[in-house]
């Protein structure tokens, strides 16, 4: 019998080296350090606007498997939704920024910016139309070039993520 997640509540990476991970989910992502576990060499983060207890593991593991390889079997990438494509177009060009860029598309009912964290873990930085503007796409995904200048322009101020508001962001 099947069963059915409410959503993917964190994601959970082993790196080479943690505090250079650490670094990079809290500088280009604004992530913070939620709590730490020196015996497992382990650091979890959560993002600022976030419900959950932690979003993102961090297991330092050294240099022994080696280096991430591109089309191996395992994990491709890790999606991050943003609430509007403004987000999205300042997360580009802070993505930009880091030196971690490696490309963007269109879905049709998504928007995509695509990186990479130093250990070259796959991440996609997203922004989805209202359900009510998928039209053709809900039962299509398409790979094309994606216009940010163009989306801009059209789904400005157009929020479809929700936010979970936080004591701490009140």
């Amino acid at each position: 019998m099947a069963f059915s997640p409410t959503r993917l509540n964190h994601a959970v990476l082993f790196v080479s080296d943690l505090a250079r991970s650490v670094a990079f989910y809290t500088e280009v992502f604004g992530m913070e350090v939620i709590a730490t576990e020196p015996r497992a060499n382990a650091a979890f983060l959560r993002l600022p606007k976030s419900g959950n207890h932690h979003d993102l593991g961090l297991f330092g593991v050294g240099t022994a498997g080696g280096p991430k390889r591109r089309g191996a079997i395992g994990l491709y990438h890790l999606a991050w939704q943003l609430d509007t494509i403004e987000e999205l177009a300042e997360a580009r060009a802070t993505v930009i920024k880091a030196g971690a860029y490696s490309g963007e598309s269109s879905h049709g009912a998504t928007k995509s910016v695509y990186g990479a964290d130093p250990d070259g873990n796959e991440f996609e930085l997203m922004w989805m139309l209202p359900r009510e503007a998928w039209g053709d796409y809900a039962n299509a995904a398409p790979i094309d070039r994606l216009d940010l200048q163009a989306e801009l322009q059209r789904w400005a101020g157009v929020a479809t993520a929700g936010r979970i508001v936080t004591e701490a962001a009140r």
